[in-house]
């Protein structure tokens, strides 16, 4: 049987041996040697990075028993559902509080910031009430009014303590007690709690059609003052009404956003199986179609803005309407369609500088493609790997959440003084509300109440849950790097054993894949492990940074925002370039089965005596691949647009009543999207392993009979030309 290795011709030979003594090896390492007992991956292994492998499994034990501790203390309604000032779920079944679901603030003007409503206390009386007030009163007013009728005093104390029904008791002791409200405004429900119903009346904010009022002790107050209490409860309230609507969207048109996502997938599957047989077409063909496509959409969206301009009130600018529900409030607007004008013509522009200036490079690349695609063909089996990683990351990220929600969740309701008085002694000290009133508190500090503040405890547990938090995030960012690094390698693994077969397909070992999975899991968990948490550590470090500049921003602090601004971009750059390592160092730990920190500095070196092809492999190979997947979703989306705006004749009758089209639109062209990915990210690690294993293959090779190269002739001919380019 003929041999499908290359073995090149003397001048060939000469020419390779030559590039060799150029290679700067002084600086990045001696090119390797040849071994004839080398076989690639399959070669005899032992286990790398021992200790970090054990590390890493006492810190999945110990995960897992985090997560049970967490389940055993926590109580997710208390995350979930308000509870008043007595530590009571609002709703709960078999309480008082069963047919009261909603919570209510004595006085939200305390509450200054949305997040304390909803995430801690507000520090003011908290009643659980069967509905929001849906009128504007003041206790002066009712007190007033009950001389003459007793109605506007029913429905007033349905918001004071239960069993309070003195309404002629003096305002300032109904006060300082807290047994009542000193006003109630116009509310509507929003995550189970009441917040003023905010109206805007020509451009005016206004509550009950009021812009000032007095409460009580006849104090002027403003609705700015409520918009400030409760800042960002409007745009929320409105996002909730249009989460109901995207909810009912998904429910009318799940069948089809499904239909969609198929389409996708074969569509994906027909692209990959076609780059086995037309490469070069195919991928030419894809690039020039996105230059048409990006074109049309310039030549659209100037004709849009060229109508819209000539219209009156078609200037209106974005910032001026707000956020509106409706998106096609936006598409009416002649700045809309000059934005989008912009950004199509940057990104053609781009496009066609990078093909102008890298043309020669685009054709070495689609012509490493075109290899790659051979041995995707002969290992089919790798392109469903994605899944499997899809499903590991699930359960990672699923648990993470569910033991985050129970961490939040641990510990006792604790209770503390609430005083009236600001110089009281006692204010915010731990208290029972059970012995409360036997104690001197009450006639110390006058109007003093023992209400709830939150859940926690004293026991070490509860005193570390932030910590605790903390180490969940940095294990989950762990795991989810593992996961990553392991369908790396095992992609690598696989590809490389056909890289390296003497015969193809005749020597490529049976099951490909699975061997490299056993491989990596066996042998290389710890070196995984080991790079996977390096990744994580810096990643964790970038999101404490991204906490500290939410914190800090409106501060007056500019020192410390662009100190914190740089230390942001020079992680985001470490990110990058451990990212690039690990999934070379990955590469290597399949090949040759060396620890992480020996295959990273082998990867590191072998690129660097390659820089100029890494050059035209890592972004060009890139470039042409994103090209696929922004086509295959794109094409769907185009045919999803025309079905769900009703422009498809054949299925009018079949199209759903939506509310927004573009919540089935989107969907599908982001789920398009992750699809392609999936499928072209095996396509991308192939490359990248054939591209390394091709570099192993000329230092340790010479193309002599003794010496033979383990690549094709046509790869070998594709990556030569990147040395004169």
């Amino acid at each position: 049987m003929p041999s499908h290795h290359y073995t090149p011709d003397n001048s060939t030979v000469h020419s390779e041996m030559a590039r060799k003594t150029d290679v700067p090896s002084l600086y990045y390492g001696e090119p390797r040697k040849f071994d004839p007992t080398f076989r690639g991956p399959i070669c005899n292994r032992s286990c790398t990075d021992l200790f970090c492998c054990v590390i890493f499994v006492i810190v999945i034990l110990g995960y897992i028993a985090l997560g049970t501790v967490a389940w055993l203390q926590g109580d997710p309604r208390k995350v979930i559902y308000p509870t008043d000032s007595y530590g009571q779920f609002c709703g709960q079944k078999g309480t008082p509080n069963a047919k009261k679901s909603t919570l209510f603030y004595f006085n939200i003007l305390k509450c200054a910031n949305p997040a304390v409503l909803i995430n801690l206390q507000c520090p003011t009386t908290q009643m659980c009430v069967s509905k929001c007030p849906d009128k504007f009163s003041t206790y002066t007013d009712v007190q007033l009014q009950y001389q003459i009728t007793a109605a506007p005093w029913d429905y007033y104390r349905q918001f004071c303590k239960p069993g309070f029904n003195n309404p002629t008791k003096p305002v300032a002791q109904v006060l300082r007690d807290e047994d009542c409200p000193s006003m109630i405004v116009p509310s509507r429900p929003f995550l189970q709690r009441c917040f003023p119903d905010f109206i805007t009346l020509n451009g005016t904010l206004t509550v009950a059609k009021r812009t000032h009022f007095k409460d009580a002790l006849d104090t002027a107050r403003s609705v700015t003052e409520l918009r400030d209490a409760a800042n960002g409860i409007t745009g929320l309230v409105d996002a909730k009404e249009v989460g109901m609507k995207i909810v009912e969207d998904y429910a009318a048109s799940w069948n089809w956003i499904l239909i969609g996502l198929v389409i996708a997938l074969v569509v994906s599957l027909i692209f990959i199986l076609l780059l086995r047989f037309t490469a070069g077409l195919l991928l030419w063909f894809t690039i020039i179609a996105v230059i048409l496509v990006i074109a049309y959409g310039i030549w659209h969206c100037y004709l849009e803005f060229s109508l819209l301009r000539q219209q009156p009130g078609a200037d209106v600018t974005i910032v001026d309407i707000g956020f509106q529900t409706d998106v096609m409030v936006y598409l009416q607007l002649s700045q809309t369609w000059f934005i989008f004008l912009v950004a199509l013509g940057t990104i053609e522009a781009s496009i066609l500088i990078i093909l102008i200036f890298l043309r020669r490079r685009v054709r070495v690349a689609i012509a490493l493609l075109r290899e790659g695609s051979k041995a995707v063909s002969y290992i089919m089996s790798t392109l469903f790997y994605p899944i499997i990683t899809f499903l590991l990351l699930a359960v990672c990220s699923s648990y993470f959440a569910v033991t985050s929600v129970f961490l939040a969740s641990s510990g006792d309701a604790i209770y503390k003084v609430m005083a009236a008085e600001p110089n009281c002694m006692y204010a915010n000290k731990t208290c029972n509300p059970e012995t409360f009133n036997k104690t001197n508190v009450s006639k110390e500090c006058p109007g003093a109440q023992c209400t709830f503040a939150f859940y926690g405890g004293e026991t070490p547990y509860h005193r570390y849950l932030f910590i605790l938090q903390l180490s969940n995030l940095l294990i989950f960012l762990w795991l989810v790097n593992f996961t990553i690094a392991l369908g790396q390698c095992t992609l690598a693994g696989a590809f490389a054993s056909y890289y390296w077969a003497r015969r193809k397909p005749q020597d490529i070992p049976p099951c490909p894949l699975f061997s490299s999975f056993s491989r990596a899991i066996r042998y290389h968990t710890g070196s995984l492990a080991f790079g996977a948490l390096i990744l994580a550590v810096v990643q964790m470090a970038r999101i404490i940074l991204e906490y500290l500049d939410s914190k800090l921003k409106g501060s007056n602090n500019v020192a410390a925002r662009f100190v914190l601004c740089c230390l942001k971009c020079c992680f985001w750059c470490l990110e990058r370039f451990v990212k690039f390592m690990n999934r070379n160092a990955y590469i290597m730990i399949a090949i040759y089965g060396k620890g992480f920190c020996m295959s990273a500095r082998d990867a590191f070196c072998l690129l660097m005596r390659n820089v100029v092809r890494v050059a035209v492999l890592d972004r060009v190979t890139d470039f042409l691949l994103f090209l696929g997947k922004v086509l295959i979703a794109g094409s769907v989306g185009v045919i999803a647009f025309f079905f769900f705006t009703h422009k498809m004749p054949i299925f009018q009758e079949e199209v759903p009543t939506l509310h927004y089209y573009w919540v089935p639109l989107l969907t599908v062209i982001f789920g398009s999207y992750l699809i392609a990915h999936g499928f072209f990210s095996v396509y991308a690690m192939c490359v990248d392993t054939l591209f390394l294993c091709f570099c192993e293959d000329l230092e340790r090779n010479d193309g002599s009979s003794e010496k033979p190269f383990l690549m094709s002739a046509g790869l070998h001919s594709i990556l030569r030309k990147t040395d004169h380019h």
